[in-house]
């Protein structure tokens, strides 16, 4: 019986060693699996970060192309309103010249 007993442990250690052995090659295919998948995260926000700067600075571009054309325009138009109110500013200094001399004709 003392062989038997003697046998059953040996049996019983090659077991729990088996077990132990399967147990930590699970853990360190789960680590193996957590770190992948925490890089696979990692690259994701990565790539949605760098997706967002991308659209940023193309909003900024449109903004400022935007905006330079929105200051042409307005310099047009106050170039356009100046000569405008020149025209009318020397025309009615000609009228007024005119009226004085034909004044003076008159008297």
């Amino acid at each position: 019986m003392g062989d038997r007993t003697m046998k059953d442990q040996e049996e019983k250690l090659l077991k729990e060693a088996k077990r132990k052995e399967e147990r930590l090659k699970e853990e360190a295919e789960q680590l193996a699996k957590d770190q992948a998948r925490r890089e696979a995260y990692r690259a994701r926000e990565q790539a949605i970060e760098k997706d967002l700067e991308k659209k940023k600075t193309k909003q900024l571009e449109k903004r400022a192309a935007e905006e330079t054309k929105h200051l042409a325009k307005d310099e047009a138009r106050r170039k356009d309103y100046l000569a405008k109110e020149q025209a009318i500013a020397e025309a009615q200094e000609a009228r007024k010249r005119n009226g004085k001399k034909t004044n003076t004709r008159v008297s």
